[in-house]
């Protein structure tokens, strides 16, 4: 098939739209996330490269650290991978798309810490801005590529039912 015999022209408002929508994305900072103790851990690449570009309809921006992401303007969801991995614990514990997380309130802020992966991944969001529902839906796909080794269990899952 024979090339075009006129050069390709970008229109002026192409290019200056082009700019501008450069320049608004290069003028959001960064979010500077504390890297978490385990965050080189190679098993946080398969996850870190699957996350989604909106968790509840906020987009993803930069962060600082490796093993970290965030996403709404300011950060409404924060994700931290190779965070410490929890032990047993009483906290809620709750399982969405086959990924246990559990859950600590800490003010208006809450934190979700996988449960049974190693290296564990925490959320950090206010769940007055952002439904903790939706956004463990966004992220159990991505979350669910560090393989689970444990699950969390009841009370009625420890009872000895043979008595």
């Amino acid at each position: 098939m024979p090339l075009p015999s006129r050069p390709f022209r970008l229109s002026a408002a192409t290019l200056l739209a082009a700019v501008v929508l450069a320049g608004a994305t290069a003028c959001a900072p960064a979010v500077n996330v504390k890297a978490a103790p385990d965050a080189a851990n190679p098993a946080c690449a398969p996850m870190m490269v699957m996350l989604p570009q909106f968790v509840a309809d906020q987009p993803k921006r930069e962060t600082t650290s490796q093993g970290s992401a965030a996403w709404g303007n300011p950060s409404q969801v924060i994700l931290r991978c190779g965070v410490p991995v929890p032990g047993p614990t009483t906290d809620q514990c709750v399982t969405v798309n086959r990924v246990d997380w559990v859950l600590r309130q800490q003010d208006k802020s809450w934190t979700a810490t996988t449960y049974g992966r190693n290296p564990a991944t925490e959320l950090i969001f206010d769940s007055e801005q952002v439904a903790e529902s939706t956004i463990l839906v966004d992220l159990a796909g991505a979350v669910a590529k560090v393989p689970q080794t444990k699950k969390c269990l009841s009370i009625s899952d420890t009872l000895d039912t043979k008595q």
